[in-house]
């Protein structure tokens, strides 16, 4: 979170942002980019997580899911990959 604070390129993200009926982890809504951190968990989440994203990108944002693993031990490579995301 410390690291989205603020704005990145010029993008501001917020936090738990109630979007389409659902929470998301962070939303730049200048970009309708969410950016979704998955911690561990079973495969009925993962189908789960995969019809929200579904609907989601069906009403034009798009879902960037990043392992939590990567978030707490690579932040700068997972500021990099929100980057990438936030130019496509």
């Amino acid at each position: 979170w410390q690291a989205l604070r603020g704005s990145q390129r010029g993008v501001t993200f917020r936090r738990q942002v109630p979007l389409r009926g659902f929470i998301v982890d962070f939303y730049a809504s200048g970009a309708r980019l969410i950016v979704e951190i998955d911690g561990g968990y079973h495969v009925e989440q993962a189908e789960a997580d995969a019809r929200r994203d579904g609907e989601l990108v069906a009403h034009g944002f798009r879902v960037l899911r990043l392992p939590e693993r990567l978030v707490v031990e690579q932040p700068a490579e997972a500021v990099a990959l929100i980057r990438v995301a936030l130019r496509g």
